[in-house]
C-alpha cells in the first residue's frame, strides 16, 4: 500500500505530538534518518529554544539541532491544524497519577481528541505514552472513531512504548529496540515499517494489549527489584551490615544475580509511576497487585526514612533539633548526570526538610535553579549554590540525594559537618569515612 511505501522510502511526514524528554529525541532521530518530520507542543518557549539552535533536553545536543537546520527535515509549531500533513502521528505525552495514585489520561485523551480534529484518511497514529493494557483500544481507539473514520480501515492505530534512559552513553533513541504492536495485522504491517527506518531494531508483538504489558513489565521489574534493596538496606542497617557490600560481593556471581541498588526514593517518569497503572487496572479484573502495592509502599516511604534517620544524626553528633539546622542538599536531579527533574525523590527530601523547619540550600552541577513543577511548585526559582562559596561552619550536615559526577565530594567531607549518604558516592570514590553516614 502507498502508506507502508511512503514509511518504507521516508517519503512520509512524521508528526510528533510532545516535544519532551521523549518526543524530541524521537523526533530529531527521525529526521537524521531521513523522514520529514515536524514537532508538536502547547508550550511556546520550547519553540523558542528550537529555532535558536538551544536544546532543552541532554540527550539531543544543540549540534544536532544545527546540523538539521536547512534539511528542511525537522520544524516545529504550536498549530495542531498541521496535523492534517502528516501521515504518522506519534504521541509523546505525560501520563502521570492523580493524588489519589490513579491514572491520569487527560494528556492523551486531550491530544487525542486534537488529532481527531485534523487526522485525515490513510493515517497511523501511534501511542508511545507509557499507560496499563488497552488504552490504545479502549481510550484511543473511540476518540479517533467518533471522526466517522473507522480503526483498521481508515485510519491504522499502534502502540510503541518509549524506553528512554536519561544520561546513559550507551544507548539512545535510535539504538535501543523497539518494540511495536498494530491495532490488528495492517496497523501491525505499517508499524513495523514505519519504526524501521527511524531505529536500529525492531520487535513486533501480537497486540498492543501485549505491548503496553511489556512497557509496565519493565519498569516493575525495576520499582520491586528497589524496593527489595531498600527494605535489605534497613535490616542490615540495624544488623552493622553495610548494604552496598552486601550486594557488590553478591554481584561478583557469574549468574542468577542481577545488582540493584538502593536510595533515597523512586525518581524518574516510570519507575514511581507506571506500576500503579497496573495495579489500577487489574482491580477491573477482581485480580489483587500486594507484591506491587507493598514494593511501591516501601519505595514512597524511603523519603521519610532518610529525614528520621538525618535528624537523629543531627540531633546526636550536632546537638540541634532539625528545625534550627541548616542543611546542604547534594543533587536536586532524579538520577546521576543529568538535569532530569521528574519525580526526584530529591524533592520530596527538601519537602520534608522545609515541613521540619530546617534551612535547606542545595548545589547541582546540572540544575542551577529549580524549575516549575507540577508539584513542589513552592520551590519553583530556587537557585543552587556556587560550590566555591562553601566553607566549614556553614552547615549542619550534608545530605547526598544524587551522587553526580561533577560533584566535589572531597570539598563536601572539608566543611567539617556530618555527611549523610544515600548513594553510597563517598566510599565509592575511597574518601575518608570518619564524620560519613550510609543511610
Amino acid at each position: 500500500m502507498s502508506l507502508k511505501r511512503a514509511f518504507l522510502d521516508r517519503s512520509a511526514r512524521i508528526g510528533v505530538i510532545g516535544l519532551g524528554y521523549v518526543g524530541l529525541p524521537l523526533a530529531v532521530t527521525a529526521a537524521q534518518r531521513g523522514f520529514h518530520v515536524t514537532g508538536f507542543d502547547i508550550d511556546p518557549a520550547k519553540m523558542d529554544r528550537l529555532a535558536a539552535q538551544d536544546s532543552y533536553i541532554d540527550a539531543v545536543p544543540d549540534d544536532a539541532l544545527a546540523a538539521l537546520a536547512g534539511t528542511g527535515r525537522f520544524d516545529w509549531t504550536t498549530d495542531f491544524a498541521r496535523l492534517a500533513t502528516c501521515q504518522a502521528i506519534l504521541i509523546c505525552v505525560p501520563t502521570p497519577l492523580t493524588k489519589q495514585r490513579e491514572p491520569d489520561l487527560s494528556f492523551v485523551t486531550a491530544t487525542a481528541r486534537e488529532i481527531a480534529r485534523h487526522i485525515r484518511p490513510g493515517t497511523l497514529v501511534v501511542l508511545e505514552s507509557t499507560t496499563y493494557p488497552g488504552t490504545t483500544d479502549e481510550v484511543l481507539a473511540p476518540i479517533l472513531a467518533e471522526t466517522g473514520l473507522t480503526p483498521g480501515q481508515d485510519i491504522f492505530l499502534g502502540f510503541s512504548p518509549e524506553r528512554e534512559d536519561p544520561g546513559n552513553a550507551r544507548y539512545n533513541t535510535g539504538t535501543i529496540p523497539k518494540i511495536v504492536a498494530g491495532a490488528g495485522e495492517m496497523a501491525g504491517d505499517l508499524i513495523e515499517s514505519l519504526y524501521a527506518g527511524i531505529v536500529d531494531q525492531v520487535v513486533r508483538v501480537s497486540t498492543t494489549q501485549t505491548a503496553e504489558a511489556v512497557k509496565i513489565t519493565e519498569n516493575i521489574f525495576r520499582a520491586v527489584n528497589i524496593a527489595l534493596v531498600n527494605e535489605l538496606k534497613l535490616v542490615y542497617d540495624r544488623m552493622g551490615i553495610d548494604v552496598w557490600e552486601v550486594i557488590d560481593g553478591a554481584a561478583t556471581k557469574p549468574f542468577g544475580f542481577m545488582p540493584f541498588y538502593p536510595g533515597p526514593g523512586l525518581g524518574g517518569h516510570c519507575i514511581p509511576i507506571d506500576p500503579f497503572y497496573l495495579t489500577w487496572k487489574a482491580r477491573e479484573y477482581e485480580v489483587p497487585t500486594r507484591f506491587i502495592e507493598l514494593a511501591g509502599e516501601i519505595n514512597t516511604a524511603m523519603p521519610t526514612h532518610v529525614i528520621d534517620r538525618l535528624r537523629e544524626i543531627v540531633d546526636r553528633e550536632v546537638g540541634k533539633g532539625l528545625s534550627r539546622a541548616r542543611i546542604l542538599l547534594v543533587g536536586i536531579a532524579y538520577k546521576k548526570n543529568v538535569a532530569d527533574m521528574r519525580e526526584s525523590p530529591a524533592m520530596r527530601l527538601l519537602e520534608l526538610l522545609d515541613q521540619a523547619g530546617a534551612g535547606v540550600d542545595y548545589i547541582d552541577p546540572h540544575v542551577p535553579e529549580i524549575p516549575p513543577m507540577r508539584e513542589y511548585r513552592q520551590f519553583t526559582a530556587r537557585p543552587a549554590l556556587d560550590p566555591a562559596t562553601l566553607a566549614p561552619g556553614q552547615f549542619d550536615a550534608v545530605l547526598i540525594a544524587t551522587d553526580h559526577d561533577a560533584v566535589d565530594y572531597a570539598a563536601l567531607l572539608e566543611l567539617a559537618c556530618p555527611v549523610i549518604d544515600t548513594r553510597n558516592a563517598i566510599a565509592r570514590r575511597g574518601l575518608p569515612m570518619a564524620r560519613v553516614v550510609k543511610v
